[in-house]
Order: structure tokens, then C-alpha cells, then sequence
């Protein structure tokens, strides 16, 4: 046995899934019936064997099957003792609903939640504030229809699109829809469900003025660019005298009028924003249904818009879906809910410990050492790039 001072009772892979063991997720598999049918592989155990393949980054069926086998004398540690075959585990991946992975993000997402902050906007704001987006995932096999032009040899991808809605407190996804890659972007409305007085943020490629008009009977206010080919009437401009700032260029009251599924005209007022952005040296054009926050805000909060390219780069960057384990749209749904849950429960560990070390290189350390016995807070301050306080004991070091 390994005499080092630095050797902890538990691995590193057992420490990330004490955040979501077999009591936490039993309430969900009982509720789901996950484990309805199965003699063998179970609902935990497929759950454990699919956050190991995205935190080992394995790339095949087979990759999973062999990395557990090869650690089974650690495997009581988390509170298993059957690797499955390949067939089973890829039955699974095909059988199981991935519904029941959903759910596990969703809960666990409700009980980490006030772990995970960001405070660069005022809380007030931050706390209501939504962003939203999609992202595509491209399959080798035509599984869904892919989108955008075909190329010259006629030979395309299939797509899945991940349309998400990010918190814009904790930078975690509050709501997820999976579409065919060629489904419209602006399906997600019909999704929406967000309380009164929320922030919702988005690209002008959600721009559809009858939801505008829902969005603000709900009270719920958006902050999106205005397209450039936009029709509109203007009616009256606003100035705040010496407290504009200089990068206001115009701000006025417009009224787009637009036909509703009846061929009514309908009027819709809103807030229509020029900014210039000094430091691309580009005028921005905002249009909003709130009328009380200053330019400024609204200027900041569609800039923090970006936040949500950045989480799709985290995902995909640090949980790579370029190959996926099943060739089927369950399977492939899975997989994504599984690389979403580790990434939450990473971003968990990495916020508490409040560390400088980037969220990337710990991501990385982590998967070299999965199977180590080394608490986290060790691999912390071994690890991270200047001396740092000791971390406090927390969620991830109870043996």
C-alpha cells in the first residue's frame, strides 16, 4: 500500500459521486419505475457508468466496459459490484429512458444551485436573469435531419440541437429541450416557463413579435438586438439630459405593428436602444419591453448574453461529444445529460473550493487521477498555481 501522507480513504471518482449517491437518486428512480424490467443493469449503475465515460472521455461502449473492469476492486467504493457487459450497457443506452437522466440534472441542479454563483450584474438582476440559446451537435450517422447547406459531395451529418436556457446566476442550464438540428430555434417559446418579472436574454434569431407580445403579458422581460430590416414607427424619443451616458447614440418608444394568426394588426410597443460599443467600434441596436432599467444595464445584460457561448465552449470543450457511445437519439440523449451532470457537479467542486486553478486544467487533472486516493482538497493545493489557505472541509471529503 502506498505509505504517502497525501493517501485519502476514497478515490476521486467516489468523492464527485458521493454529490449524487444511491440515496439521492433513489427518490427519482423509484418515481421514474428506471429500474422497471431490468435484472441487471439497474438505474445506478447505468448512471455510474455513464458519468465514468464522460469523465474518462472514453469513446466507445467498449472504452467504458474495459476502464470498470479494470478498476473493480474500487468499485465499492461506489457502491457497486457488477460491471455490465457491452450488449447490456448499450441496451440500455437504448431502452432506458433518458428522461430518467433529465431528471437527475434537475435534481441535482434544485440542491447545488446555491453553490454555484457569478456576480458581475447586481443580485436583484442576476437572480431573474435567463439566457437563451441552442447549440448543435453533429452525428456521423444520419440519425436526425442535419441543418445548414449541403455540402458539394452530397454526403452529410445527422444533428442534434440542444436548446437551452441558462441562469444567468449560476451559468447552469435551468431548462433543456432536444430537437432535430433543423428544427426552428423559436420552437423553445413554446416550452417557456419562467416566473413573472424574469430577465430573458437572447440573439435576434429568436425575434418573433407575437411572443414579444406574450412575454409581456407573463411580465416576463427580454433584451434582444433589433434586425436590420425591422419595420417600425417611431414615436417619441427619450433623453435624461447630463446622465445619458455617451454611448447612448438614440433611445426612443417604437410601435411595430404586425398581423396575428387572424390577420389582425396587432400593436406592439418597445423600447428601442442605440449604443455604441467604444471598444469594437460597433453601434449596437437593443430592443427591450422594459422600460425602468437604464441603457446602460440593458447594454450589460445582452453582453453577459455571451456567458451562454461560453458554457456551450465548457461543455463541448471539456466533455467532448464528438463521438457518441450509442447510434440511437436515446443514447445520444444520455450521453449529453450525463456530460451536463458532471459538469454540474464539477462546477460544485470547483466553486467551493474557490480555487484560481482553471475550471479546464482541473477538469483534466481530475480525469488523469479518477481512480486515485487523493481528496479533492489535496489535489487543490497540489495543483493549483499559487499558495493557497487551506480549503475547508465540505461536501466532497467524508470517507
Amino acid at each position: 500500500m502506498n505509505k504517502s501522507t497525501n493517501y485519502f480513504g476514497q478515490h476521486l471518482f467516489s468523492q464527485i459521486a458521493n454529490l449524487c449517491n444511491r440515496s439521492i437518486l433513489q427518490p427519482i428512480i423509484d418515481r421514474t419505475g428506471a429500474n422497471y424490467s431490468y435484472k441487471k443493469l439497474f438505474a445506478y449503475e447505468h448512471f455510474i457508468a455513464m458519468q465514468y465515460a464522460v469523465l474518462a472521455g472514453c469513446t466507445s461502449i467498449r472504452e467504458i466496459v474495459a476502464g470498470l473492469g479494470l478498476a473493480q476492486g474500487k468499485l465499492n467504493h461506489l457502491n457497486i459490484n457488477y460491471v455490465p457487459p457491452r450488449s447490456t450497457l448499450s441496451d440500455g443506452n437504448k431502452n432506458r429512458n433518458s428522461d430518467f437522466f433529465k431528471q437527475v440534472y434537475e435534481y441535482l441542479y434544485k440542491i447545488y444551485k446555491p453553490n454555484i454563483s457569478d456576480s458581475s450584474i447586481p443580485k436583484a438582476v442576476l437572480q431573474n436573469l435567463f439566457l437563451m440559446d441552442s447549440t448543435v451537435f453533429g452525428l456521423f450517422k444520419a440519425i436526425l435531419k442535419t441543418t445548414g447547406r449541403y455540402s458539394q459531395n452530397g454526403k452529410v451529418k445527422g444533428g442534434i440541437k440542444k436548446n437551452t436556457i441558462l441562469n444567468g446566476s449560476t451559468l447552469m442550464p435551468h431548462f433543456i429541450q432536444f430537437t432535430p438540428a433543423a428544427e426552428n430555434d423559436q420552437s423553445l417559446y413554446h416550452k417557456l416557463s419562467l416566473p413573472s418579472g424574469s430577465f430573458l436574454v437572447f440573439d435576434k434569431g429568436y425575434n418573433n413579435y407575437a411572443q414579444f407580445t406574450l412575454l409581456t403579458a407573463k411580465k416576463i422581460y427580454f433584451i434582444t438586438r433589433q434586425k436590420y430590416n425591422a419595420a417600425y414607427k417611431p414615436l417619441f424619443e427619450c433623453w435624461h439630459g447630463d446622465e445619458t451616458p455617451d454611448n447612448v447614440l438614440k433611445e426612443e418608444l417604437i410601435e411595430h405593428i404586425y398581423k396575428n394568426e387572424s390577420g389582425q394588426d396587432i400593436s406592439l410597443r418597445l423600447r428601442r436602444i442605440a449604443w455604441y460599443d467604444s471598444k469594437q467600434d460597433r453601434t449596437y441596436e437593443f430592443i427591450t419591453n422594459n422600460l425602468t432599467l437604464d441603457a446602460a444595464t440593458i447594454a450589460a445584460l445582452y453582453k453577459y448574453r455571451w456567458k451562454i457561448e461560453l458554457f456551450f465552449k465548457k461543455l463541448k470543450q471539456n466533455f467532448p461529444l464528438q463521438y457518441f457511445v450509442g447510434d440511437n437519439q436515446n443514447a445520444i440523449e444520455i450521453q449529453i445529460w450525463s456530460a451536463l451532470i458532471a459538469l454540474l457537479l464539477l462546477s460544485v467542486i470547483h466553486s467551493q473550493h474557490k480555487t484560481k486553478m482553471a475550471f479546464s486544467v482541473f477538469t483534466t487533472i481530475v480525469k488523469l487521477h479518477l481512480f486515485s486516493y487523493m481528496s479533492i482538497n489535496n489535489l487543490i493545493t497540489t495543483y493549483s498555481p499559487v499558495n493557497k489557505k487551506k480549503a475547508v472541509p465540505d461536501l466532497f471529503n467524508s470517507s
